[in-house]
């Protein structure tokens, strides 16, 4: 352990990142939400294809259609939970002073 007086200054000023580093984090960020929203899109309209499916009569196999039902509910709740971390994320960084 280092005597406190060995210790460096803290720099008040954060790192400097590049502007190509910035603009792919935010770039991945953002390809996986519009990944997750595109996901949950899809197995919803799976979901309803089994469904009309099962009401036209076609599909004989309610166990599937309550499977694939279940699974895109599942999906949108966690897609739900994702926004609202990231909304509290959002406002507590909001609520910081500087």
């Amino acid at each position: 352990m280092l005597p406190i007086q060995n210790l460096p200054p803290l720099s008040l000023n954060p790192p400097q990142t590049k502007a190509s580093e910035m603009s792919e984090a935010t770039t991945s960020f953002q390809d996986m939400l519009s990944g997750m929203v595109s996901n949950v899109h899809n197995q919803e309209q799976q979901a309803d294809r089994a469904i009309q499916q099962l009401h036209a009569g076609g599909e004989k196999n309610l166990h599937e259609a309550m499977i694939s039902m279940e699974q895109a509910d599942i999906a949108l709740r966690y897609m739900v939970q994702v926004r609202n971390k990231a909304l509290e994320a959002y406002q507590e960084i909001s609520r910081l002073q500087v």
